[in-house]
């Protein structure tokens, strides 16, 4: 069943807290894995989840720093892993599949946002390759965890998705001049499509798929931009705070939709849509205005041109053919 973009009222909205939609559900006995869950929203998202009795792997780039940002939160484990790196994310996936346990909950929380043009891999652009690709490798490899799991997957994209589709004749930006967000739109699109065609092939098998857009939060995810601006930009004043014109959430809000969208049960049977302020979200408004969905951004036909591509790249996909 294809769910369609329209809110279902869930009674949440956008000064949710991630431990409000998460009253009354008790996740004992389930294994949440949070990319980069130990930073901003993810670390929050980490909090939350263990709060409510889950146990919490979080993979990181930087175990250490990891170990000491979620240290005295109980039921978090840390391991080594860089989504830029396909034999990084191998390793972790084998190791985790050695231990033989289920997943009911992953989480595709890490991400990067507007860095210099950087080329990772064999020669991929960064934001590609990080938020989607490395994700896209790590789901397909964890997927006999997932299945087992029969639970959820969640792909935190972004309103930043408005600024670019998918440029399918050039995704790695190897003409012309670089533009860091377009870059950035481009692997925001390429969430929410990973996670309508996941859910396409996933749903006979008991693992649905969601994407979201959190809202606005000041993260370290802005760390490559300038303070000039981010004030250029009204997100900040001269002395670096949050201008509240700006719509920015808290942590606690900005966790909110990932964690109801891996946990709500008001979702139960429902897959392969983009949220946003913990609810179904409509479509982008046609006159360019903020919050929504993009078509390009749910087409089927480009989630599965886009799942073909990322196989290939990848050299992974646990669904052949």
């Amino acid at each position: 069943m294809t769910t369609p973009q329209k809110s279902i009222g869930s009674g949440f909205g956008a000064e949710s807290t991630a431990d409000e939609v998460l009253r009354g559900i008790d996740l004992t006995g389930t294994l949440a894995v949070v990319t980069g869950g130990y930073s901003g929203l993810g670390l929050e998202t980490t909090r939350a989840l263990a709060k409510a009795g889950a146990r919490v792997v979080v993979p990181a780039r930087r175990p250490e720093t990891a170990r000491e940002a979620v240290a005295g939160i109980d039921g978090v484990e840390v391991e080594q892993l860089d989504l830029a790196d396909l034999g990084s994310v191998q390793a972790f996936a084998d190791r985790f599949l050695a231990s033989g346990r289920d997943i009911g909950i992953m989480i595709d929380n890490a991400g990067v946002m507007a860095c210099p043009e950087t080329r990772v891999g064999p020669g991929w652009e960064a934001q590609f390759a990080t938020n989607h690709l490395g994700h896209f490798a790590l789901v397909n490899r964890l997927w006999p965890a997932i299945e087992r799991g029969g639970g959820r997957v969640v792909s935190v994209s972004s309103s930043g998705h408005h600024l670019s589709g998918i440029r399918w004749d050039d995704p790695q930006f190897t003409r012309g001049d670089y533009d860091k967000w377009i870059a950035y739109g481009q692997s925001k699109t390429a969430n929410v499509l990973f996670a309508v065609q996941l859910d396409a092939l996933a749903r006979d098998r008991g693992v649905r798929a969601f994407a979201l857009h959190p809202g606005g939060i000041l993260t370290p995810l802005q760390r490559h931009l300038e303070k000039s601006e981010m004030v250029d930009r009204g997100w900040i004043d001269e002395d670096g705070k949050p201008l509240n014109p700006a719509g920015f959430k808290t942590p606690e809000q900005g966790a909110a939709t990932q964690v109801w969208a891996a946990t709500s049960p008001q979702l139960d049977g429902m897959g392969g849509v983009f949220l946003e302020d913990c609810d179904i979200a409509g479509p982008a408004p046609a006159d360019g205005g903020r919050g929504g969905v993009k078509d390009y951004a749910v087409d089927p036909v480009e989630a599965e041109r886009l799942w073909t591509l990322s196989a290939e790249l990848t050299g992974v996909s646990a669904f052949p053919g």
